[in-house]
Formats: structure tokens, sequence, C-alpha cells
């Protein structure tokens, strides 16, 4: 009998949990349809739930949604937000304006929520008719101007106070944290030496970047779900915060993801939007940023021994992780794999490593890739009119296996290109076949053979910029960009230009 009460009393708290979080909401002057239930992800909104609006009511079970900001979308595009936390939610409001027409029925977090973005509003509203009056006022109304910008002023000081108000009113609640995640950092006044002068002159600039989190509560999954943590997410690892140099980006986001709990919903949007942001990013070296990002935060094992990109398909994210272990020794400031291959006559090798040069451009080609085509002889002559006699070598590996062998032979004999050429030919390409030990490690190496795998080729050109110790210090360059970037580390940036960065573009266009 006791047991069997117990599991009563179980089964009725179930129930009773369920329906605590029933999402409950009647609205006048729209007619009865389909409604549907938005949630965020970050400030991106997505379609969570449908249900039909009768009688101007319609209910949700929250408990089957991830807590958050979430909106009720109606028909003729009404539409209106609410915090979901947990609790039961119990909405009136009236069409067409349902956002100003909202009434708290139920929902403590929702009272706050709605008393937040009331007050915020009417002072937006007097914000911009101050703004106005000021802006059509003349010179001859200099004492009211200035009482505008006292006004105005005062109205943030007013708005910091509210905001503080409701976080210190109400720790712990979803509003609150929201509220508080909206407040910069305040930075208190700069330290000074005996004599009064700053310890640090850029002290409210590194103040603000170490303590930008502060406000944030990583640790609570529901700021996920807000459109406010992608906006700082964002602001912080930007260049306005950060200098965009893949090592400076990687030691200020490494102690922030550090702090986010493995397996939460916060670390999955976190570590998802940092890796998307630089998957995007046009800037040369930061591919180094999502490479890194990518082999600690998704393929690294936790502590049960699985990998942390947790929400990822198991083949998707192997795959991802086995080309993330090549392309990270293929980024700036790295040592990249050697490569040893043949000339065109196969008797004469050439080792990567063993150049004696100040500078060198490795560079794949295909002789009947079109691109490759109009690419190639412009490096030719970027290397007999300035690079030769400056000590830059350029380190041609190109596809020569079966009908390539000839149409590679043809293509440097036409174009009489000087500088090394290399390529896996098809009689190379066979004794490593049949006997790999033939070769390997007497003549060349297995990651030589392989190149167009180690060095992650499956389309050309491709370019890489080693320096004198072959480490990698730009990729990805077009050749007038390769002439820039050479002129400026060799210090011959007043050398006139062979080829144009404009032209390259057309051409990438055309590509």
């Amino acid at each position: 009998m006791k047991k069997n009460i117990l599991v009563v009393l179980s089964f009725i708290s179930i129930i009773s949990t369920v329906f605590s979080q029933e999402l409950k909401f009647k609205v006048k002057d729209v007619q009865d349809s389909t409604v549907y239930l938005i949630k965020y992800i970050g400030s991106q909104k997505y379609y969570a739930d449908t249900a039909e609006l009768e009688n101007g009511t319609v209910i949700f079970d929250g408990s089957k949604q991830e807590q958050g900001v979430m909106g009720l979308l109606l028909p003729d595009r009404n539409y209106f937000e609410f915090l979901h936390a947990g609790e039961p939610v119990y909405i009136e409001t009236k069409a067409p304006n349902c956002p100003n027409n909202v009434i708290i029925k139920k929902s403590e977090e929702n009272k706050v929520f709605y008393e937040y973005i009331n007050f915020m509003k009417e002072n937006t509203k007097k914000g911009r008719q101050l703004q106005k009056e000021l802006a059509g006022l003349g010179n001859d109304n200099a004492d009211r101007k200035k009482e505008i910008r006292e006004e105005l002023s005062g109205m943030g000081g007013t708005i910091k106070a509210f905001q503080q108000g409701i976080v210190d009113k109400h720790p712990g609640k979803l509003a609150a944290k929201i509220v508080k995640m909206s407040m910069d950092i305040e930075v208190p006044e700069a330290p000074r030496n005996e004599d009064g002068s700053l310890v640090d002159s850029n002290f409210n600039y590194h103040y603000f970047r170490d303590h930008y989190f502060e406000n944030i509560d990583l640790k609570d999954s529901r700021l996920a779900n807000t459109p406010v943590i992608q906006n700082k997410l964002e602001y912080y690892y930007s260049s306005k915060m950060l200098y965009q140099h893949p090592d400076t980006l990687i030691k200020y986001l490494t102690p922030v993801l550090e702090q986010i709990e493995e397996g939460s919903g916060m670390y999955q949007f976190v570590v998802g939007n940092v890796i998307t942001h630089f998957e995007k990013s046009k800037i040369m070296g930061l591919d180094k940023v999502t490479n890194y990002l990518i082999a600690r935060y998704l393929c690294s094992r936790d502590s049960e021994g699985n990998p942390k990109g947790f929400w990822m398909k198991k083949e998707k994210l192997e795959e991802l992780c086995e080309n993330t272990q090549k392309r990270l020794r293929l980024v700036q400031g790295v040592t990249p794999p050697n490569i040893i291959l043949p000339d065109s006559t196969n008797q004469k090798w050439y080792n990567l490593y063993e150049l004696e040069s100040d500078y060198t451009i490795l560079y794949f080609w295909d002789p009947n890739c079109g691109h490759c085509k109009k690419v190639t002889p412009k490096y030719q002559t970027l290397y007999e009119k300035k690079l030769k006699d400056r000590n830059v070598e350029i380190f041609a590996v190109a596809n020569a296996v079966g009908e390539d062998f000839n149409d590679w032979k043809a293509f440097i004999k036409k174009h009489k290109l000087g500088f090394i050429n290399v390529g896996l030919t098809q009689e190379i390409y066979e004794i490593a076949s049949k006997d790999p030990s033939a070769l390997i490690p007497s003549k060349t190496t297995a990651e030589s053979i392989n190149y167009q795998s180690t060095y992650d080729i499956f389309s050309t050109p491709r370019v890489w910029i080693l320096d004198k110790d072959k480490k990698i210090v730009a990729k990805s360059l077009s050749v007038a960009q390769v002439e820039l970037f050479l002129d400026k580390a060799q210090g011959k940036e007043e050398s006139e230009k062979l080829f144009e960065v404009e032209e390259d573009k057309a051409e990438d266009k055309d590509h």
C-alpha cells in the first residue's frame, strides 16, 4: 500500500509539473486561426509549435519547449514576446497593437520583464522627442539646448538605476539576468602612480575587455535563447574589442569558452556561434581560430570519452575532426608537412625543407585547370622580374599523373617556367602503389605521395607563403597579393607593381 501511494504521489507530481508550465494566451479582436509559438536561438527566430486559437484563447505545453525569450505569432503579423522560465504563463492582449496591450495575468517573470520593457519604451520615446527638439533648435536657444543635453545625460543614469534595481530585487529570475546581460560593465577610475601619472594608459579598455562577461551568467542556458547574448558575443570577438589576429583571438576566447558547462545548451550555442563566425571570415589567417576551436571544443573528449560536439551527427563530426587535424598543420605560424617529389625528368628530386630561400611560395596547380593556365605564367613573370634576385623561390606542385604528365611538361616548356616544378608522375605513382618501400623513406615520404590529402587540395590553384624557417606566414593569396606581401616583407614596398589586385579580383570572379 505504501508503495502504491508513493507511485500515485509521483504521478501527481509529474502531472503537476507539466501543467505548471502551461503557456496560455487570450487575444481580443483577432479571428480564430492557427497561431505559432516562436523561439529564439541567439538572435534567430524559429517556429517552436503551432496550435489553434479558439474563442480568442490558445494554450501551449511549455514543458516541451526550451526556456528563454519566446513569442506568439498571430494572424496579420500580430506578434508579441514573453518569457518562458518554467512557470505557468497567462497573458491577455488586444490586436492590432498586441505588444502595447499586454496584461500579465499570471507569471512573475513576465511581470518583471514587461515592467522593464514598458520602462524602456517610455524612456526611448522621451529620448527621441528630446533629440528631435534639440535638432530643431537654432543658435539663439543655447539655454534650452543645454537643458536638453543635461536631461538626456540624466536619463542614462535613470536607466542604469532602474536596471540595477531589477537585478537587485529579483536575483535568479531570468528577466533579471536578461536585464543584467544588457548592462555594460562599470569601469572604475584608472589607478595612478605616486606622481599622478596613469599606471596603464589603456586601463579602461583592458578592464572592460577582461570583465566583459561578468554580467552574463554563462551557466544559465536559458540566456542562449535570447537575442541579447548574440549581440554581446559578436561585439566581443569583433574588431571593436579584439585585434583580429588568430593568436590574440584564441588567447581571449579560450578563457570564456572554458567557463561554460560542457553538454549544456549554452555550450552548444556559444561554441557553434563563434566557430560559424570565423568560418565565414575573409581575413587571412583566421582559419587558425576556426580549426583550433573545432579541435578543442568539438572533437576533444569529455570526461566520459565522448566528443564534446554532442549535437552533431557522429559521421559528420568524425569527418570534420579528421579534416581539422590536417588543416591545423596548414595554418599561419606552423611548419607544414614536407614535400619531396621529382621534376618532369623523373630523375631529380626536390625537398621543400632543404630550400635555402628567404621566402618560398608553395604553389599547387593543375595543367588542365582553366584558372591555373592564367595564373601560372604570371608567377613566372613575378619570379623572373622580381623574386629570383631577392632569394624567393617558387616550389610548384602539379598534378602529373596519366595524360596530365605530358600536358604538364608541355606547359612548363611553352611558358618557360624557371622555378621549381615537381609532381607526382605516373611512374612514381605506379612504383609507390606496387611497393611503397621502394621509395619510402629512401626517396620521399607517404605525405608527399599523398600530397593532395596532406594539403587538403581539392581545387586549384592553392598558395602558401613560407618564411626562411618554412613556417607559414600567408596563404590563399592572388598573384598581385603575393607580390604586395613579399614587397612589404622584404622592404620593397615602393617597387613598381607588376600586377594589379583589381585585375586578380576580376579573374577570380570569372573563375
